[in-house]
C-alpha cells in the first residue's frame, strides 16, 4: 500500500504565499515596463494641469469645471489602462505559451489570475497616484474668472515630467537600464516633489475671490475611481483568459456604457413602480398600461398628505397592506429579469461622486470602503462564473 504524504497546512500555505508575491511583482514590473503605460500616466497629468490654465468663461465655476474635468479624465484613461494592461498581460502570455509554462508546474489558475490581478491593481494604484498628484496641482492652480492662469507650476509640473524622462534616458544610456521602468520611478518622484513644492506656493485670489488652496477631497473622489478601476480589471482579467486585447476591450467597452447606464435601463425596472416612479408626472410617462397608471396614481393619492403630487421618503409607510398586495398583483412590483441585470452589471455611477464635491460636501471614508469590498467580490465572482 502506498503511503501519500502531502505536506503541512502551513508549509501549504507558505509556498502559495511565494508564489501570490512572485507573480504579482512579476506581473507588475512587465506592466510597468510597457511604453504605452508610461504614455498613459504622463499625458494625462499634465493634460489635467494643463485643464487648470485654460479659461472657460463659468461666471465664477471655473474651478468646478476643473475638477470635473481632471475627474472625468482620470477616470477614462484609468479604464483605458486597466483594460489593455490586463488584456496585453495574460493575453500575451497566453498566446507565447508562458502562462501554460507557469501552469504546468504546481502552480493553481487561482494562484496565477490572483497573483496577475495583485499586479495589475499595483499598476494602476501607481497610475492614479500620478493623476491625483496632477490632479491636487489643478485645484491649486484652477483659472478663475477674476484672476490669471499660474503658468509657473504648469511649467513646473511639466518640467517635472521632462526631467524624469531625462534621467530615464540618461539610466537607460550609461547603466543599461530600462528606460520605460526608471522614467516612470521617476515621473512618481518628481511628480510628488513638484506637487509639494506648488502646494507650498502662496496663491491669493484677487478682490473678489477668497484664498485658493489644494482640494485635498478630491483624494477620496480619485481612490472611488480607483475601485472603478479595479473591478473592470478584473473583469478584463477573465475576459482575456478566452480573447484577445481587442475582443476583451470591445466587451470591457460595453459593460462600462450599459453600466453608465445601469440606472436608466434596469435600475427603475428592479424597483418597486411606487419608489422608481412616486410623483404624478413621472407616472404619466411610465411604460405602463392605463389600469397600471391609474392604480399607481389612486395609490400616491391616498398617502400624498402635503398634497405635493408624490410620494415623500416619510410617506412610503403609510401604504396600507392592501394596497401594496394589489400593486403587486397588478405587475408593479418589480422586474425579476431587471433585478438581476441590475445585480450582475457594475453601476459606475457609485464610483463618480465629482457633484459630491459642490458647496464644501464631503466624501465619507465609510463609502470608499464599501465601494472596495464591492469591487473585490464583483472581481470573484466573474472569475468563479
Amino acid at each position: 500500500m502506498v503511503r501519500v504524504h502531502y505536506p503541512p497546512p502551513s508549509q501549504l500555505s507558505g509556498r502559495i504565499m511565494r508564489q501570490l508575491s512572485t507573480i504579482a511583482w512579476n506581473a507588475f514590473t512587465e506592466l510597468m515596463r510597457q511604453p504605452v503605460f508610461l504614455l498613459l500616466m504622463t499625458c494625462s497629468s499634465v493634460f489635467a494641469v494643463f485643464l487648470a490654465s485654460t479659461p472657460y468663461f463659468g461666471f465664477g465655476e471655473d474651478p468646478k469645471l476643473v475638477k470635473d474635468s481632471v475627474l472625468a479624465t482620470l477616470l477614462l484613461v484609468g479604464l483605458f489602462g486597466a483594460v489593455i494592461s490586463a488584456s496585453s498581460s495574460v493575453a500575451w502570455e497566453i498566446r507565447t505559451g508562458t502562462a501554460l509554462a507557469v501552469l504546468s508546474k504546481p502552480v493553481g489558475r487561482v494562484v496565477f489570475l490572483a497573483g496577475k490581478f495583485l499586479g495589475l491593481a499595483l499598476t494602476l494604484s501607481v497610475l492614479t497616484y500620478v493623476n491625483l498628484m496632477g490632479a491636487l496641482v489643478a485645484s491649486k492652480i484652477s483659472f478663475t474668472a477674476y484672476g490669471e492662469a499660474d503658468k509657473t507650476a504648469f511649467l513646473l509640473f511639466s518640467g517635472a515630467v521632462a526631467l524624469a524622462f531625462l534621467l530615464g534616458g540618461f539610466s537607460n544610456y550609461f547603466l543599461n537600464r530600462n528606460f520605460t521602468s526608471d522614467a516612470v520611478v521617476f515621473v512618481v518622484i518628481l511628480t510628488s516633489l513638484a506637487f509639494f513644492i506648488i502646494a507650498q506656493r502662496e496663491r491669493v485670489g484677487s478682490m473678489f475671490e477668497d484664498h485658493i488652496d489644494v482640494d485635498y477631497r478630491l483624494i477620496p473622489a480619485a481612490l472611488l475611481i480607483l475601485c472603478a478601476f479595479l473591478l473592470l480589471a478584473g473583469v478584463a482579467l477573465v475576459c482575456s483568459t478566452r480573447f484577445d486585447v481587442i475582443p476583451s476591450l470591445a466587451i470591457c467597452s460595453l459593460l462600462f456604457l450599459l453600466g453608465l447606464m445601469s440606472d436608466f435601463l434596469f435600475g427603475r425596472w428592479a424597483e418597486p413602480a411606487w419608489i422608481a416612479f412616486p410623483s404624478q408626472r413621472s407616472v404619466q410617462s411610465a411604460p405602463f398600461t392605463v389600469e397600471q397608471k391609474q392604480l399607481l396614481s389612486s395609490a400616491i393619492e391616498s398617502v400624498d398628505l402635503d398634497d405635493n403630487k408624490q410620494i415623500d421618503v416619510g410617506e412610503m409607510d403609510k401604504l396600507s397592506v392592501e394596497i401594496l398586495q394589489q400593486m403587486q398583483e397588478a405587475g408593479l412590483g418589480g422586474k425579476r429579469w431587471a433585478g438581476m441585470l441590475y445585480a450582475v452589471i457594475p453601476n459606475w455611477q457609485l464610483f463618480w461622486l465629482a457633484d459630491a464635491l459642490e458647496n464644501d460636501k464631503v466624501i465619507p471614508w465609510s463609502l470608499l470602503f464599501l465601494c472596495f469590498i464591492y469591487s473585490s467580490s464583483s472581481y470573484s465572482s466573474n472569475y468563479y462564473k
